[in-house]
């Protein structure tokens, strides 16, 4: 009697592990009430989840805020207080530096510096924030040592 007791144990394990790593492959029926909707969904192509995120929009700085995107050195409390109207930050720079916050595991400062720095070098831009471009002329304003304000200065 005991024996028969284990044998059924052993077998609803068994059987319970198996359907739980082939569910990708029965679960789609159960789930839709038409065939042809289950065919529809096999022909979107395979899914490990049985539901997909939703993007992440935000259109206020409450929003960001809520998303941990700001920090002393980057207030957003203050356009909120303020009543700022605008539509907060931009879309893809803030899936970005969410993308490195979440890798990296940085605050939003780290993550937010390091975005620009990516961005900087995509533009041919150093960390200090100057070009890299070996012919690039600038103004100084004020003058140095005796040079004209005006003056050209070659980096």
């Amino acid at each position: 009697m005991v024996y028969l007791l284990y044998t059924l144990i052993f077998l609803t394990l068994v059987s319970g592990t198996i359907l739980y790593f082939t569910r990708s492959l029965w679960l789609d029926s159960f789930l839709y009430s038409t065939p042809i909707q289950l065919l529809q969904s096999r022909l979107s192509g395979p899914s490990d989840y049985l539901y997909s995120r939703l993007p992440f929009t935000s259109n206020s700085f409450s929003d960001d805020l809520e998303a941990g995107l700001s920090s002393s050195n980057f207030d957003l409390a203050a356009n909120i207080t303020d009543g700022d109207s605008r539509a907060g930050l931009d879309d893809a720079a803030k899936r970005e530096i969410l993308k490195i916050m979440k890798r990296r595991r940085l605050r939003f400062d780290e993550a937010r510096r390091m975005y620009m720095e990516q961005r900087f070098a995509a533009n041919g831009i150093g960390a200090d924030g100057l070009p890299r471009d070996p012919k690039f002329l600038w103004t100084v304003p004020g003058g140095i040592g005796g040079l004209a304000a005006d003056s050209l200065t070659v980096c």
